[in-house]
């Protein structure tokens, strides 16, 4: 048939690997069709709503503003209050001038990685961490050089590491961590990006789960090193994900190369999340309790899994996650999930979305559900585990 447009001529940028949590979701949501009560361990959000003030400020912005675009780089007001917060948690001074809003971090990982990066140049990433660093790299044509962390440095890569992967135009670092939970201590990140400096190398830290930690609040990589590019978002902490707001912080000779990209690319973010961001900033106590929610999701599934003879688990140390280490059940991550969901209506992510290599030795649970389910999950592992006979004791103490 003349006409016929070949798929093979489509662009090898959409050859990527899935966001496979997103697939997680998709079978959960299809067990959940079927009749079955789902308790979701898979999803990387928060189970509560934006606080109460941004809900109000964004009524009351649309009864009072007409919407429409701003600026590329946001609104001034959002941009000033982004920085103010820059300086009451970490006491540091960012000018409003180098705030970047964007369409949540998403959005910042498009405008930083086609701003800082040519086609063929060579990105450092870490495994395990957030999978769409990688994928979004690839589609831009950055070649992707795997920087593999274990139990051994506690998920945290070492100069070593660096060295060892030869000439490196950028690198990407997470404080906290997803999926491990990692913190990058002030310590690491004054090594880490030391490092960075002397090799000339650019470097993005993603800081979107700062808030949600538990034992340490950690430092933003702008009091160690001001050249460094750093994200964060109203996702995780401020509970607003589908909002889609998140902001990128960067040097002043960065800003007008993201500006001309986001006027090009988005020409705004949302501007209803902007006006009802401005509040989440003074809803601390509001975000804070989930925090302590989270903490308690956090030990009481470590107890359960312990118990349930899963004993190789990463330092959760921040984010609402746990990185497990399941060989020793004799199924992949993908089985494994598999099989709880069917038999538990537990919903779980396996690890190949955070390791394409390693990943199917790993499940990555998230705890930011309500205590009851969180509870609940704990109990049905236990007991799939004593029936399958993998309840075995182990020697690791939890974090407190």
């Amino acid at each position: 048939m003349e006409g016929v447009r070949p798929a093979d001529r489509y662009s090898a940028r959409g050859d990527i690997e899935p966001f496979h949590v997103m697939e997680s979701m998709n079978a959960a949501a299809a067990h959940e069709r079927a009749g079955n009560r789902v308790l979701h361990l898979e999803v990387g959000q928060p189970s509560t709503p934006a606080p109460l003030a941004v809900r109000a400020a964004a009524k009351a912005a649309l009864d009072d503003d007409i919407i429409g675009y701003t600026g590329a780089l946001g609104t001034p007001e959002l941009r000033e209050r982004i920085a103010r917060w820059y300086h009451e948690r970490y006491g540091i001074d960012v000018d409003p001038a180098r705030v970047v809003v964007t369409t949540g971090a998403s959005g910042s990982c498009v405008l930083a990685f086609l701003a800082l990066w040519d086609p063929g140049q060579r990105v450092g990433v870490i495994e395990p961490s957030y999978p769409c660093y990688r994928n979004d790299l690839k589609a831009f044509g950055i070649d992707v050089v795997s920087i593999p962390v274990d139990a051994e440095t506690d998920f945290r890569p070492t100069v070593e590491q660096l060295d060892a992967a030869g000439p490196l135009d950028g690198l990407i670092l997470a404080s906290p961590s997803n999926p491990t939970g990692v913190i990058l201590h002030e310590e690491h990140l004054t090594e880490l990006l030391g490092w960075a400096s002397a090799h000339a190398v650019h470097v993005i830290v993603d800081e979107i789960y700062h808030g949600l930690t538990f034992d340490i609040e950690p430092p933003t990589a702008l009091a160690v090193d001001d050249e460094v590019v750093v994200f964060n978002s109203f996702s995780k902490y401020f509970s607003m994900t589908g909002w889609r707001l998140g902001w990128i912080v960067a040097p002043p000779t960065l800003i007008p190369r993201l500006e001309r990209l986001a006027q090009n690319l988005t020409i705004s973010a949302p501007t209803l999340s902007q006006r009802a961001g401005i509040a989440a900033f003074d809803a601390r106590e509001e975000c804070d309790e989930n925090v302590a929610r989270y903490r308690r999701n956090r030990n009481s599934m470590l107890g359960s899994l312990r118990l349930a003879g899963f004993h190789s688990i990463a330092p959760a140390e921040g984010a609402f996650y746990l990185w497990v280490d399941i060989a020793h059940t004799g199924f992949t991550a993908s089985e494994l999930c598999r099989r709880w969901l069917e038999e538990l209506d537990i919903a779980a992510t396996p690890g190949i979305d955070f390791d394409p290599v390693r990943g199917e030795r790993f499940v990555r649970l998230s705890i930011a559900g309500s205590e009851a389910d969180i509870d609940e999950a704990g109990a049905r592992l236990i007991g799939w585990a004593r029936d399958s006979g993998l309840d075995a004791p182990g020697q690791e103490e939890e974090p407190g």
